[in-house]
C-alpha cells in the first residue's frame, strides 16, 4: 500500500510539473476615470469585447506562435484577466469633486468645464503615480501574478493610460534584477558589511524585497536608503530569500508588457537624469529584462493625444554602447510603435482602443513581429 500511495505522489507530482507553464494570461489593468459605476463597466466591457479578437490575432501569426508560444505548446487563456485598481482613489477624487463644486459658483462657465475635465481624466493618474498608493497596488498585482504562475500560467500585462504607470513600477520593483553581492559592493558600507554579504550569498532580489525585508527603501527623492545599523541589516539580511519569494516577481512569471494609450513619459521624465539614482537600477532592469526574453511594446494611435512614444527603438548593439553594459544571449526586446492609425477623430482615440477589434489587435501583433525582426532577424 505504501508504494502505490509513493507511486501516485510521484505521477501527481510529474504531471504537475508536465502541466506547469504551458498557457499564457493577458491580465489587464485599467486607467485613468474608472471611480463610477458607469465607467467600471466600460472598462470591464471593453476588456471583454477586446479580448477575443487579441487571441486570436495573436494565434494566427506564426510568427508569435514560434517566437512566443513556442511553436504552439503555449496556449493563451480564453478569458481575459483584469486587475482593477479604480475604485482604490474613490475618497481622494470625492474630496476633489466637492472641492470643485464649490468653486462653480466663483468660476467662468468654460473655465469649471475645462476643471471637471481635467479632474476626471488626470486626478487617478496623479494619484496612482504617488508611493504610498501605487506600492500596495503593486503589492496586489503581485499576488495575481503569483496564483496565475503557481497555476501553470505565465502572465503577459496590458496596461492602458495610467495602467502603464503599473506596468513599468512593477516591473521596476518587482522583477528580481537585483544581484545581492554586487548590490552591497555598489552601496556605501563597511567592509565588514561587504564581506557578510560575500559569505553568505542570497539568490537575486528586486527592489520591493529590500524594503519589505526592512534592509533599504527608496526615498522619496529617488535613492535607496539602507539600514544604517550593521548589525540589525545582517540580521534581516539572512532572511532575504524569504523576503523575495514573498514580494518578488517570480523568475519567468512575467511574460510582456504591452502598454497602450500610454502617457508614462509625461509623468516619468526624470529617468532619463543621470543625476537620478533610480537611472542606476533602471538600467539592470533593462538587462534582466533582455536576458530573460521578456518583451516591453508600446503601442499607441497616431490620433490619440496622450499617446506618448515611451523609447527610441534600439539595436542591442546600439544600447549596450549607451548603457555601458553587456547583454548576455539576449532574447527579450523593448520596442515602440506610435505611428499607428486608428481612423478615429483626435478626441475619441484615447479610448477608442477598445472598439479598434481589427487594428488595435493587428498593430500589436506586428509590433511585436518587427521588434523581433528588429532585434533579431535583421536580414528579414
Amino acid at each position: 500500500m505504501k508504494k502505490i500511495l509513493v507511486f501516485l505522489a510521484a505521477f501527481l507530482f510529474f504531471q504537475n510539473l508536465s502541466y506547469a507553464n504551458d498557457n499564457i494570461t493577458f491580465l489587464y489593468i485599467n486607467g485613468s476615470n474608472n471611480n463610477d459605476k458607469k465607467m467600471t463597466t466600460w472598462f470591464m466591457k471593453g476588456v471583454k469585447g477586446l479580448h477575443p479578437a487579441m487571441k486570436k490575432r495573436f494565434e494566427k501569426s506564426d510568427y508569435i506562435n514560434n517566437k512566443l508560444l513556442n511553436g504552439r505548446n503555449y496556449t493563451i487563456q480564453t478569458e481575459p484577466k483584469i486587475f482593477f485598481w479604480g475604485d482604490k482613489s474613490h475618497n481622494d477624487l470625492q474630496f476633489v469633486k466637492s472641492q470643485l463644486d464649490f468653486s462653480k459658483a466663483l468660476s467662468a462657465g468654460a473655465a469649471y468645464t475645462v476643471r471637471s475635465m481635467l479632474t476626471a481624466y488626470m486626478h487617478d493618474a496623479i494619484w496612482v503615480s504617488k508611493p504610498q498608493h501605487m506600492l500596495p497596488i503593486l503589492d496586489e498585482l503581485n499576488t495575481s501574478v503569483i496564483d496565475e504562475y503557481e497555476n501553470g500560467n505565465d502572465v503577459v500585462l496590458y496596461g492602458y493610460s495610467a495602467g502603464t504607470f503599473i506596468t513599468y513600477e512593477y516591473m521596476f520593483n518587482k522583477l528580481p534584477y537585483l544581484n545581492t553581492g554586487k548590490l552591497f559592493n555598489k552601496i556605501n558600507v563597511s567592509e565588514d558589511m561587504k564581506e557578510f554579504v560575500n559569505a553568505n550569498p542570497r539568490k537575486d532580489t528586486c527592489i520591493s524585497a529590500l524594503e519589505g525585508g526592512k534592509i533599504g527603501t527608496v526615498s522619496a527623492e529617488g535613492h535607496l536608503l539602507f539600514d544604517h545599523d550593521e548589525n540589525n541589516m545582517k540580521k534581516h539580511y539572512l532572511k532575504l530569500d524569504e523576503a523575495t519569494d514573498k514580494y518578488c516577481s517570480p523568475k519567468g512569471a512575467l511574460k510582456g508588457v504591452v502598454n497602450f494609450a500610454s502617457p508614462l513619459v509625461l509623468f516619468y521624465s526624470d529617468l532619463t537624469d543621470t543625476d537620478y539614482e533610480m537611472t542606476y537600477y533602471n538600467k539592470y532592469m533593462l538587462k534582466y529584462i533582455y536576458e530573460n526574453g521578456i518583451f516591453f511594446l508600446t503601442v499607441n494611435f497616431r490620433e490619440d493625444p496622450l499617446g506618448f512614444p515611451t523609447t527610441q527603438n534600439l539595436t542591442i548593439e546600439k544600447l549596450e554602447e549607451l548603457a555601458n553594459m553587456k547583454l548576455e544571449n539576449p532574447t527579450g526586446f523593448m520596442f515602440d510603435n506610435s505611428k499607428v492609425a486608428s481612423l478615429r477623430l483626435c478626441v475619441f482615440a484615447h479610448t477608442s482602443y477598445w472598439k479598434a477589434k481589427k487594428i488595435f489587435p493587428s498593430a500589436v501583433v506586428k509590433t511585436f513581429e518587427k521588434a523581433y525582426k528588429f532585434n533579431y532577424d535583421k536580414e528579414l
